[in-house]
Formats: structure tokens, C-alpha cells, sequence
């Protein structure tokens, strides 16, 4: 598993995609804390893990009421271009 910086991960992200479809797992950090991890898709034998598997699960999801609450500044800040 290998760990990049939040500017090498957007600067670099096809690259990356490439060595996670290739099974790497890439862990992002921020000033050196891990954030988030890169991992591929896991397929069955329906498809993609998705809206299938979501559906087998009615009633047993469960989200935050805040789901759909505004990013604060720092998160939406990392989704700009």
C-alpha cells in the first residue's frame, strides 16, 4: 500500500487510477495523516457493487441526517478545480 499527498493524488490522478486497477491500494494523506484509501471496485457476478446489492439491502441502510448538509469550507475547498 502506498500513501500519497492530497496535490500528488489530484496531479496525478489517472496514474494512480491505472496502479489500482492493476490491485495497488493508494492511501491519501493530508500533511502526512491518512484521509482516504484508493481501492478498485469490487465486481460480483451481477455486475458492479452497486444498485443491485443496495436494493438485497432495503431497510437495513441506514444514512446521517446530515447527508445532504453543505461541505464545510476545507472539504469543499478539496473538490474545486
Amino acid at each position: 500500500m502506498r500513501t500519497v499527498n492530497i496535490y500528488e493524488a489530484k496531479t496525478h490522478l489517472s496514474r494512480l487510477l491505472a496502479e489500482v486497477e492493476a490491485g495497488e491500494e493508494i492511501v491519501v494523506a493530508r500533511n502526512g495523516t491518512p484521509i482516504a484509501r484508493i481501492v478498485a471496485v469490487t465486481r460480483t457476478g451481477r455486475g458492479l457493487v452497486g444498485c443491485d446489492d443496495a436494493l438485497a439491502a432495503r431497510g437495513e441502510l441506514r444514512f446521517d441526517d446530515d447527508l445532504s448538509a453543505p461541505l464545510d469550507a476545507e472539504t469543499a475547498r478539496l473538490f474545486e478545480g
